[in-house]
Order: C-alpha cells, then sequence, then structure tokens
C-alpha cells in the first residue's frame, strides 16, 4: 500500500477503472499459479489500495503467507477480510484452518462451526473442514480414550456422509469417509472407497489427491501387503512431490521396517535427513533401525565376516546418533526422553562389545579358511602337474614307440628288398627253370599212372615227403630273405650240400635194398666212377621214362606178353623208388 502512496505523492497517476478489476484479479491469479508471487502480490494490493472491500484479494494474500509458513501475517491478513463481511464463509474455514495449525483446538471448532451456520450448512467445504476437526480430535486425544475417540470418529463419518448427500462426486467427503472406516478397522471397504476415489481423480486434470494415494498406501501397510505399500508411496513420491518430501519418505522408511529390509529403512531414512536436517525425529528413526539391523545379525547362526564387520560400523553409528540425540534431549521442543535415549546409548555398546568378539572370532575362521584354501589350491596345482607331467611323459613314450616302430618297419622294408635282390642275384634263372620243368614232367608222370591204372604200393607216401621236401626248400628260400646278406648265401650253401649228401646216403640205401632183394642193377655195379646226385637224379628221371615209353609200346605190339610187361612196371617201380630216396634224405621203411 506505501508503495502506491508514494507514486501518487510522486505525481504519477495510480488508477484502476472497476470493469478492469476482475480481470486484473484473474491475471495476478494465474500469475500466483506460475509461481510468480511477487507480480501477483503487487497486483492484489493494487486492487485492495483502489477497492478495499474486495475480501477475495485480502483472502489470496492470506494463503499466499500462509504457503510462506508466514501463519501469523496470514491471520491477519483473514481477519481484515472479516472486518469486511464477518460472515465470509471462506473467511471464516480459512481463519479455522490456521487455528488448527496453530494448535488452538476449541477457537479452530468454533470457527468452522460458524462458517457452517453462515451458510446454513449448505457450504461442502465449512462442512467437510468440521469433520476435519473432529478426525483430528479423535487422533489427537493422547490417553487415547476409546469412548470418546469413537465419538469423534461418528461425529466425522457423519458430516463426511452429509456433503456426499449435497454433492456426490465430491472426491474429499469420500476420502474422508475412507479415511474413517479405515480407522474403525475395516480395511477392505476404505479400500474399495479410496481406490474408486483414486480412479476418479486420475480421470480429471483440475484435481489432485495426493492424499488418497497415502490414505490407500497407509491400508496396504495395515494389511501387511508391505510391497504394495511401498510400491504406492513411491509412485505418490514421484508423481505429485517429485521424490522431495521427507514425511512420505518417511511413512516408506516405516514399511521397510515392518518388512524388516534393514538397509532400505536405513537408505530411506538418511534421503529424508538429507531434506530435513533439522528433523530429529528423522535422526533417531535411523538409530533404532542401525541397532536393529545389528541385533538381527548377531542373532544368526551363521554369519559371514563381512556382516559382522558391518554390523560393528552400524552399531558404532547408531553410538554416535543416539549420542547426539542425547545431548539435545534437554531442548523441550525435539520431545525425547533422555532416559529412553540413554537406554539406547547403553543397548547399542554392549551390542558392540558383543559384535567385536563375534568380528575377531570371524576373521581368524577366515584367515584358517583362506590358509585351508591356499593349501588345497597349492595340492590341486601340484596334482595337476604331476597329471600333466605324467600325460606330457606317456604322449612321449608313445610317440618314442610310434617312431621306434615306424623306424623298425621301413628297415624290415628295406632288408627284405636287399635281400629279396639277393636272392634274384644269387639264384641262377636256369635251376629255377630247371627246378618248374621238373615239377611239370613229375605231375604229367603222375597223371599218366593215375590214367593207366597201375600199381600203387607206397608211391602217395614218398611223393608227399618229396613234396613237403621241397616245399621245405621254398620256406627256407623265404627263410633267407630275412637274414643278412653273408649268412643267407651261408646258410643256401650249407643246405644246398646237405641235402646232396642225403641224396647220396639215400641212393647207397637204395642199391643196399635192391641187393637184398636180389634186384640189383649189374650195369650200376659196374660204374666206377660215382656221378652227382643231380646228374643221378636226371639218368633215374631219364630212364624212368624210356620205360614207360617202351612200356607202351610193347603194350600196344603184344598184349599176351604179361610177364615182360610186370617186369617192367618193376623196374618202373624201383626207377620211382630210387627217385623217391633222391628227393628226402631219411626214409623210415615201411615195407
Amino acid at each position: 500500500m506505501l508503495l502506491f502512496h508514494q507514486l501518487e505523492e510522486d505525481g504519477f497517476c495510480v488508477e484502476l477503472p472497476w470493469n478492469k478489476v476482475t480481470a486484473l484479479f484473474n491475471l495476478a491469479r494465474l500469475l500466483e499459479q506460475l509461481h510468480k508471487t511477487d507480480t501477483a502480490c503487487t497486483f492484489y494490493r493494487l486492487i485492495l489500495y483502489k477497492f478495499p472491500d474486495y475480501v477475495d484479494a485480502y483472502l489470496r494474500l492470506a494463503s499466499i503467507a500462509k504457503a510462506q509458513n508466514n501463519l501469523q501475517l496470514s491471520i491477519e491478513l483473514v481477519n481484515e477480510a472479516l472486518k469486511v463481511n464477518g460472515k465470509c464463509p471462506n473467511a471464516l474455514s480459512m481463519l479455522g484452518d490456521l487455528e488448527l495449525k496453530n494448535d488452538d483446538w476449541v477457537k479452530a471448532k468454533e470457527t468452522f462451526r460458524a462458517a457452517s451456520e453462515a451458510t446454513d450448512g449448505k457450504d461442502s467445504y465449512a462442512t467437510l473442514c468440521l469433520g476435519n476437526w473432529n478426525y483430528f480430535a479423535a487422533l489427537r486425544s493422547e490417553k487415547r480414550n476409546p469412548k470418546l475417540e469413537a465419538t469423534h470418529l461418528e461425529k466425522a463419518k457423519e458430516l463426511y456422509t452429509r456433503v456426499l448427500v449435497q454433492h456426490a462426486a465430491n472426491l474429499y467427503a469420500a476420502n474422508g469417509a475412507g479415511v474413517v472406516l479405515a480407522e474403525k478397522g475395516q480395511f477392505d471397504v476404505s479400500k474399495d472407497l479410496f481406490t474408486q476415489v483414486q480412479e476418479a481423480a486420475s480421470g480429471s486434470i483440475f484435481v489432485q489427491m495426493q492424499d488418497v494415494w497415502i490414505n490407500l498406501a497407509h491400508v496396504y501397510f495395515a494389511q501387511g501387503n508391505f510391497a504394495l505399500a511401498v510400491k504406492m508411496y513411491q509412485n505418490c513420491l514421484r508423481k505429485f512431490y517429485y521424490n522431495t518430501d521427507s514425511q512420505i519418505l518417511l511413512y516408506l522408511a516405516r514399511t521397510y521396517y515392518e518388512a524388516e529390509q534393514w538397509q532400505e529403512c536405513k537408505k530411506t531414512l538418511l534421503r529424508a535427513i538429507h531434506l530435513a536436517p533439522s528433523n530429529y525425529i528423522l535422526r533417531f528413526n535411523a538409530g533404532v533401525t542401525m541397532q536393529k539391523f545389528s541385533a538381527s545379525t548377531l542373532q544368526k547362526t551363521k554369519r559371514t565376516a563381512d556382516e559382522v564387520r558391518s554390523t560393528v560400523n552400524e552399531l558404532e553409528n547408531a553410538v554416535r546418533l543416539f549420542s547426539q540425540l542425547s545431548a539435545a534431549s534437554s531442548l523441550q521442543f525435539h520431545g525425547f526422553d533422555e532416559k529412553k535415549i540413554n537406554t539406547h546409548v547403553e543397548y547399542c555398546k554392549h551390542l558392540l562389545e558383543a559384535a567385536i568378539v563375534h568380528r575377531e572370532a570371524a576373521e581368524r575362521e577366515v584367515q584358517q579358511n583362506r590358509q585351508r584354501q591356499e593349501v588345497a589350491r597349492q595340492m590341486a596345482l601340484a596334482e595337476e602337474a604331476r597329471r600333466k607331467a605324467e600325460e606330457q611323459r606317456k604322449f612321449q613314450l608313445e610317440k618314442r614307440k610310434q617312431e621306434d616302430e615306424l623306424k623298425r618297419v621301413r628297415q624290415l622294408e628295406e632288408h627284405f628288398e636287399r635281400v629279396k635282390e639277393q636272392w634274384k642275384n644269387s639264384t641262377p634263372a636256369s635251376k629255377r627253370k630247371e627246378r618248374s620243368a621238373i615239377d611239370d614232367e613229375e605231375g604229367w608222370q603222375s597223371e599218366k599212372r593215375r590214367k593207366k591204372g597201375g600199381k600203387r604200393r607206397k608211391k602217395d607216401k614218398n611223393s608227399k615227403l618229396r613234396y613237403e621236401m621241397e616245399e621245405g626248400e621254398a620256406d627256407a628260400m623265404d627263410d633267407q630273405e630275412d637274414q643278412e646278406d653273408e649268412d643267407a648265401n651261408t646258410k643256401y650253401r650249407e643246405l644246398r650240400n646237405q641235402i646232396d649228401d642225403q641224396d647220396d646216403n639215400g641212393e647207397e640205401d637204395a642199391q643196399e635194398r635192391l641187393a637184398a632183394a636180389g634186384l640189383e642193377d649189374s650195369d650200376a655195379e659196374d660204374e666206377v666212377g660215382a656221378p652227382s646226385s643231380t646228374s643221378r637224379r636226371r639218368q633215374a628221371w631219364s630212364e624212368s621214362d624210356e620205360d614207360n615209353e617202351l612200356l607202351e609200346k610193347k603194350q600196344q605190339s603184344s598184349p599176351l606178353r604179361e610177364n615182360s610187361a610186370e617186369l617192367q612196371d618193376s623196374d618202373v617201380e624201383v626207377g620211382e623208388g630210387t627217385r623217391r630216396l633222391h628227393g628226402n634224405a631219411v626214409i623210415d621203411d615201411d615195407d
């Protein structure tokens, strides 16, 4: 006001036409909503300077002072409005609310009742304020007189119901009715009512009822559904208070405390203390939370060293907090009992001593476990190294064995090639051809005798012995391929000499047998020089062939000469016996 008087004294004209007052008031209201309170207050005061009876301007200035927590200035402005209109229901309702905040319950009740009577009970806001007064009066009773509490709650319910009868869509009255039902323990009904109010408020852009969110969270908390309560508190804090309201954080911390989530409770309380450092109630709650967490940890049968160390730290912080609160308990406005604080301090110190003992024991156990783990790790490493060394040794041994095997196979192949080459070079081609021719001739003679049907005395046995002897010679030749070059040739010559000697001995034995049988060949006796075994063998084969041819001719020319044929057969048998003796060195006399 002084500003406008000074302007007029300085010669400036301050005018406000009456038809522009409403527009200027609406502009100031808009600026107030945009949080430009200084400009809005200037416009409100300009209106009051030109039109001192404009009650709404007084009320808006009182509302701004109330928002700034200047209750005394707000009460003075409302009284100025009541001087203009002593029965203004809005002014009376605001005055009653200010008196209620100022803890003047009797005056507040009278003011609310006067506001309701000023409109003959038709003012919904005055009726709601009176219902709120009865509700707070029921909760305010320190002795908690059940009868008085029930009376106030019933009166509040009656007033809320009266408003709902007049205005069924009044969300504030419905919210108040739900609060009264919740206080009476009817949580299901109150929850349904709060849910309907929340849905109705969410569908309107002009109404923001954060109280119904908080009340719904309180109902979930009372029912023991802590998860939904935490979610509801967090949503309300984020949506309406931008995570900056210490009271909602206190509600949230209480929910965590009841859910025994001590660490989350402590974090939430620390956030609230950061927002309201002068609120000692938050500090006390934080100390109690640390104490509870430490006690629950020490009561565990199995706890780690980290948990015990954390317990010691929490107890030290709790002792420090309670000590600070004990020093400030002399100040009455904090509302703490010094004896109670000292009890918490002593209890925390006792827990701290026990926790230190447990911490030392846990650290020793951790050290022992670490040593055992280290020993086990070293043993595992040694075992792994031994296993790897054993695997490496086996691998090297297997590799060496494979290399030796390959080397031996390669040497055998090379030796086999050398022996085969030497055998080819040492064995004349004529001898191999002669042996093949002899085998073919013997096969032809044998086939011829079978066709003629001659006599077979012991021919098969001697032939088998001869074939076995020849196979033995072939095997001996094969075995010579596995020997060294010099040994192969030497053994081959010794074997051939031995066979020749056996042939000579066999021929002598045959002559002796023929002489004993009276069939000695006179021509053989007259021979002076003894031919070689090979020559004798060829001669015997030639004589046998000639005898066979002569026998065939005689049989063809004179079939009646049987005696001569038999004689020649005997000669053939003698020749064959001689040939068999040539083929085998030692023959048992089976005859």
